[in-house]
């Protein structure tokens, strides 16, 4: 009896330890777009939903609300000046809007509570941890990457110093492409950089310590690296990225973690799709359903980004889930919403 009760408590040891199995409540076939605008001039990168708000702010600085409800837009702008957008965020009924190049412009609704002037100042993404505290990444102005905070609800922002951060690397940036470049869950923060080095900068404490992880996506020149960044949980998350001047290249771009960031792993090497300028998890999917859009279009993944399914040669820029099956996307020339379909 004691050989086979070590022998059971054995197997159970590691029967215990063996990673459960996970997979997707669903698996879609397809995706039907439905404009909600369309115009030639209109360049959007920077949109966020709460509850049933969709908010959008363009490239010129015109904001877009709409209601999924209702399916009512209103439009108005954020200045009377004519800013390039490509960050935002809203909080309860609060949108913040930030603007790349410099002078860099932080408004709280139509409010400036930030402003910076440098030659190399450019913002790329804007995240809430919570109702009182957010955070706005940009490009190095000095040796670090730009980060700035706020613990008061984004009535003031301060800048963190470089000696509280990695020092960036040869090279290292980050890309205004979706304002996905920041991931948050709870108090924990990834942010993605990219450029010619493209790393991980890591907060287990809402921006007040950082670390750095590596990753294996394809780096090396300006135009490489990761262009967005999401995290399912607390342990899985996924970056997508490559070459935008060579969309078609799908040579590791396309990069999976298990461990909360600390480590990454290539997945669907070489296979499509190629570049892509934003990745999000789809919800209620047990971290397995996944759809990258970019301008040459949206794909699907049910396996947590193993194998990809084309669904549509639609350009889009960004993208945001409104619940598990339904999605808004927006780029150049339009804001639609997606259904996908099993």
């Amino acid at each position: 009896m004691k050989y086979v009760l070590t022998i059971v408590m054995f197997s159970l040891f590691f029967m215990g330890c063996k990673p459960a199995t996970k997979t997707p409540s669903s698996s879609f076939s397809k995706v039907i777009i439905e404009s909600i605008i369309e115009d030639s001039l209109l360049n959007i990168r920077a949109m966020e939903i709460d509850k049933f708000t969709l908010k959008a702010v363009s490239s010129v600085g015109d904001t877009y609300t709409y209601d999924t409800k209702t399916a009512q837009i209103l439009m108005d702008r954020v200045s009377l000046d004519t800013l390039n957008f490509r960050s935002s965020a809203i909080v309860e009924d609060t949108y913040f809007t930030l603007s790349i190049g410099s002078p860099a412009y932080l408004f709280k609704d139509q409010k400036l509570v930030y402003n910076e002037i440098h030659p190399a100042v450019f913002y790329d993404a804007l995240h809430f941890w919570n109702t009182k505290e957010g955070i706005a990444v940009g490009d190095p102005t000095d040796k670090c990457m730009s980060i700035v905070i706020t613990r008061d609800g984004g009535d003031t922002w301060q800048k963190t110093p470089c000696d509280l951060l990695p020092l960036a690397l040869d090279g290292e940036a980050a890309f205004a492409a979706s304002d996905t470049n920041i991931s948050i869950i709870g108090d924990e923060t990834w942010i993605a950089t990219g450029g010619r080095s493209s790393r991980v900068l890591y907060s287990s404490d809402k921006g007040h310590s950082w670390d750095v992880f590596e990753s294996p996506i394809i780096q090396g020149l300006e135009t490489t690296g990761m262009y967005s960044i999401a995290f399912y949980d607390a342990l899985n998350g996924f970056a997508i990225g490559g070459d935008y001047t060579k969309p078609k290249n799908h040579h590791s771009n396309k990069i999976r973690t298990n461990d909360g960031g600390k480590t990454w792993d290539v997945v669907a090497q070489d296979q499509s799709p190629g570049y892509r300028s934003c990745i999000q998890y789809v919800p209620n999917s047990n971290a397995m359903g996944l759809v990258a859009v970019g301008f040459e279009g949206v794909d699907y993944s049910s396996d947590a980004g193993s194998t990809w399914k084309h669904l549509s040669d639609k350009g889009f820029y960004t993208l945001r889930f409104l619940n598990d099956s339904i999605a808004f996307a927006a780029g150049k020339g339009r804001l639609s919403k997606l259904s996908f379909l099993k």
